[in-house]
C-alpha cells in the first residue's frame, strides 16, 4: 500500500484507518447516485430492471471506485471515460454535462448512454462521476434500437462521440433538442434528466469530501487504493498455477444467414504475477450485429476474474496493471467502424464461458457450469389503452439458471452471467400497468436445470398475452440449441435449451430464430418462453437421493428425469424408494 504524505513529500504515512474511510466515502458516493436514478427514473428499466451502473475517476479517467448494478456496464465504461478524458483535456468546464454512446470511441452499445459531470475544487478539475444505463430508445431503424437486420452503426442508433448537452451550467437547448427529437419516447428525456440528477449528487458529496481532506489527501489515497487494489489482484493470480490454458465458445447465427456460426478462442497465460487473456484465432467480425466492441470483451473478461478471485477486490484500475489483454481488431470481439455492435453485450456469455472452461482445470473449486446464454425479447407498439407507444425488454421471462458450481447450486431464474444476476425484476403487476400485456404463466420450468451433484439455477415458463394489435418483437440471444445450452462440468449435465414461441389466436404458431424481427403480432397472441437452466457441476449421481426427491415433489425436477439423470427412484406418490435407487445407482455405476 502507497504510504505518501498527504502534501506529497513522503513526510508522516497516511493512516490507514484515514484511507479506509475516504475509500468507503467514495464507494457511498456512488451508491447514493444509485438511489437517486432508482427513486427519479421513469423508465421500468431503470427503475425496476435497474440497469445501469456508476463509476468515480480522477481527472485522468482512472477508474477510482464504481458502484455495478449491472456488471458489464460498469466495467465497461473504464474506455469511455478515457476517451472523454482525453477529448475534453483543458477544455472542461465546472457544471458540464456531456453524453456519449459511440461503441468506436470507447462505448460498449449504442443503448447505453453515458452521463459525464466533471468536479471541480476551488477552480481545479480533480474528477469525474459517471452513471451509464440503457435506454428505452436511441433512435435507429427498430423502436427499442435492437436491430436484428443491422448490417451498420446507423442502422442501429444515433451515434454520440461525446457531446457536451450542458456546459458551464447552461443546457445547451440546440443540442438537447437535436439530440431528443431522434428517440422515440419521451421517457428517455426523463430518464437522462434522473441521470444528470445523479451525476449532480455525485458531485457535490465528492466535492465536499475534497474540501475536508484537501486535493492533495485526496490523491494521495487514490493512489493508495490502486496499489491495493493491485497487490490484491497479485495474490488471485498467485493462486492460479503457471501454465497456457485454452477455452472456447461458439455464438449461434450471425443475424444475416440461418445456419453460421461464429468461435470465439481464448488463450491463457498465468506468469507469477501477471495473467494475460490473448483472443488470437476469434472467428473475424460478423456482417451483421453480433459484434462486440473492444469495451464488452475488457469488461466480460474483467466480470469472469473477479467471479474466479477468492478474495473481494475493489475494483478500481489498480487491477489492470498486472493483466493483459490483447483482441485482436476486426474480430467479432473487437469489430471495426462501421460495424453494427448492438448484440454486443451479450457475447459476454460466450466470453465467460470460454475463460471458465479454459480455468477449469486449474481451478476446479472455484468455476461454475455454464450459465443460461440469454435469449431475450424488446416488445414495442402502442398502448390501446391510452394510445401512447411504449418499449419493453420482457426481463422476468429472459431470466434463465446459473451454473451449479462446488459446493453450491446454480441460482436459480437469476439471468445472463454479464449481469452477476444483478439484473433486477419486473413486478408482473407493473407489467401490466406500463404494457399492454397480460401475465398468464410465470413459474419454474421443470427438468430446466442442468443435473449434476450440485445442479444448475432453475429457468422459468411465461406465458404473456398481448392485448394490443401491431405489436412489434426484436428477438435477440443465443442457447436455444443444444450445442449452444448452457454446459454441465465434471460430469455435469447441460441446462434446457432456451425457446420462444408465438401462439395466435388463429391456432397457428411461430417459434422465432434466436435473432429476429417479428412484426403485425396481433392482440390475443401468447408469446411463450421457455429461459433454460444453468449447467450441473459433478456427477448427478453424487446428489443426496433425499434432495432429488423433494425437488420431485417441489416440481422442479419429474419423476422421469430423477430416474434417468441422478438414478434416483421416486413413487407415484413423491417418496424415495431407497432400495430401488440404490439398485438403479449400482447398475448404471
Amino acid at each position: 500500500m502507497s504510504t505518501q504524505a498527504p502534501d506529497g513529500t513522503g513526510g508522516t504515512p497516511l493512516s490507514p484507518i484515514l484511507v479506509s474511510v475516504v475509500a468507503n466515502r467514495i464507494k457511498s458516493i456512488g451508491e447514493r447516485m444509485g438511489v437517486v436514478v432508482e427513486r427519479s427514473a421513469r423508465s421500468p428499466l431503470l427503475v425496476e430492471g435497474r440497469d445501469f451502473s456508476l463509476g468515480i475517476y480522477d481527472a485522468g479517467g482512472r477508474l477510482i471506485e464504481q458502484t455495478e448494478y449491472i456488471p458489464i456496464l460498469g466495467y465497461a465504461a473504464a474506455p469511455t471515460m478515457q476517451h472523454v478524458a482525453a477529448k475534453f483535456r483543458g477544455r472542461v468546464l465546472d457544471g458540464d454535462i456531456i453524453l456519449h454512446n459511440d461503441p468506436f470511441t470507447g462505448g460498449n452499445q449504442p443503448a447505453d448512454w453515458k452521463i459525464i459531470r466533471p468536479v471541480f475544487h476551488s477552480g481545479e478539475h480533480v474528477a469525474w462521476v459517471m452513471i451509464t444505463a440503457h435506454q428505452s430508445d436511441v433512435g435507429g431503424a427498430v423502436p427499442g434500437s435492437y436491430n436484428p437486420a443491422a448490417t451498420d452503426i446507423w442502422q442501429e442508433a444515433m451515434r454520440l462521440t461525446a457531446v457536451k448537452l450542458v456546459e458551464g451550467g447552461r443546457v445547451r437547448e440546440d443540442v438537447w433538442e437535436l439530440v431528443f427529437a431522434n428517440v422515440r419516447l419521451p421517457s428517455v428525456e426523463d430518464d437522462v434528466q434522473a441521470m444528470i440528477g445523479a451525476c449532480t449528487v455525485g458531485e457535490r458529496e465528492l466535492r465536499e469530501l475534497i474540501d475536508r481532506y484537501s486535493v492533495e489527501t485526496f490523491r494521495s489515497i487514490v493512489d493508495s487504493m490502486l496499489d491495493s487494489a493491485e497487490a490484491m489482484t497479485r495474490q488471485v493470480v498467485r493462486g492460479i498455477p503457471d501454465g497456457e490454458y485454452r477455452g472456447s465458445a461458439t455464438v449461434d447465427y450471425d443475424g444475416i444467414t440461418p445456419g453460421t456460426t461464429l468461435t470465439l478462442h481464448v488463450r491463457i497465460v498465468v506468469d507469477g504475477e501477471r495473467i494475460s487473456f490473448d483472443f488470437t484465432g476469434t472467428d473475424p467480425q460478423s456482417p451483421g450485429y453480433v459484434n462486440a466492441p473492444l469495451a464488452v470483451t475488457l469488461s466480460s473478461v474483467m466480470i469472469t476474474f473477479f467471479m474466479l478471485a477468492d478474495i473481494d477486490i475493489p475494483h478500481n484500475d489498480g487491477i489492470m496493471r498486472c493483466i493483459d489483454i490483447d483482441v485482436p481488431e476486426g474480430s467479432f470481439l473487437n469489430a471495426r467502424f462501421p460495424a453494427a455492435t448492438g448484440f454486443g453485450n451479450h457475447l459476454s456469455d460466450q466470453v465467460c464461458t470460454a475463460i471458465m472452461t479454459a480455468l477449469a482445470e486449474a481451478l476446479p473449486e472455484r468455476v461454475t457450469a455454464g450459465w443460461n446464454p440469454l435469449l431475450c425479447s424488446i416488445v414495442n407498439g402502442r398502448d390501446h389503452r391510452t394510445a401512447e407507444p411504449f418499449v419493453d425488454i420482457l426481463i422476468n421471462a429472459s431470466k434463465g439458471g446459473g451454473g451449479g458450481t462446488w459446493g453450491a447450486d446454480g441460482y436459480d431464474h437469476v439471468g445472463l452471467i454479464a449481469s452477476g444476476g444483478a439484473l433486477g425484476a419486473q413486478d408482473p403487476e407493473m407489467l401490466e400497468i406500463m404494457t399492454p400485456i397480460l401475465v398468464e404463466t410465470f413459474e419454474y420450468a421443470t427438468d430446466s436445470a442442468g443435473a449434476g451433484r450440485w445442479r444448475g439455477g432453475l429457468g422459468v415458463h411465461s406465458d404473456l398475452r398481448f392485448l394490443a394489435s401491431g405489436i412489434q418483437a426484436s428477438i435477440f440471444g443465443d442457447g436455444d440449441s443444444e450445442s449452444c445450452a448452457a454446459q454441465g462440468v465434471n460430469g455435469g449435465r447441460p441446462g434446457a435449451v432456451n425457446r420462444i414461441e408465438l401462439l395466435y389466436p388463429d391456432g397457428s404458431s411461430h417459434v422465432p430464430r434466436n435473432k429476429e424481427l417479428v412484426t403485425g403480432i396481433g392482440a390475443g397472441t401468447v408469446y411463450r418462453q421457455i429461459a433454460g437452466g444453468g449447467g450441473g457441476f459433478g456427477d448427478p449421481r453424487e446428489r443426496p437421493a433425499e434432495r432429488v426427491a423433494q425437488e420431485v415433489r417441489y416440481g422442479y425436477v419429474s419423476a422421469a428425469a430423477a430416474r434417468q439423470h441422478y438414478g434416483v427412484v421416486v413413487t407415484a406418490d413423491g417418496v424415495l424408494d431407497e432400495e430401488a435407487t440404490r439398485a438403479r445407482r449400482a447398475a448404471v455405476s
